[in-house]
């Protein structure tokens, strides 16, 4: 662990003492990225069940899973729920929650921390 990251919480709370940054316009950023990317990610399973009825090319399921990670959670359990889509591989059965649940719990450290 590097002093710098050791020392992260203290440079954030500087930050929004200073108000050297303008959050309102980064939470702005960061919902807007959210909605696309869960947005996307919701189309991307309902593709790969389209593909899958079809025995199409499949997108991979490291692909699912990444875009899941990186922020479509939602989109990925809704797409899911919706197309009925990886409900039986417990990959995803309990990969996706966990993504979801390790997500909300940065979500809630990070507006600890910012606000």
């Amino acid at each position: 662990m590097t002093t710098e990251s050791f020392f992260l919480p203290l440079q954030l709370k500087t930050i929004r003492r200073n108000e050297t940054m303008n959050l309102p316009s980064l939470t702005s950023i960061l919902l807007t990225y959210l909605v696309l990317i869960n947005l996307f990610t919701f189309i991307v399973y309902g593709i790969d069940k389209w593909k899958a009825s079809r025995r199409a090319w499949r997108i991979p399921e490291a692909t699912l899973l990444g875009l899941a990670a990186i922020g479509g959670s939602i989109g990925a359990w809704l797409g899911m729920r919706t197309w009925h889509h990886k409900t039986q591989h417990k990959k995803f059965l309990l990969g996706v929650p966990a993504i979801i649940i390790l997500q909300v719990l940065l979500i809630v450290f990070l507006a600890r921390v910012l606000y």
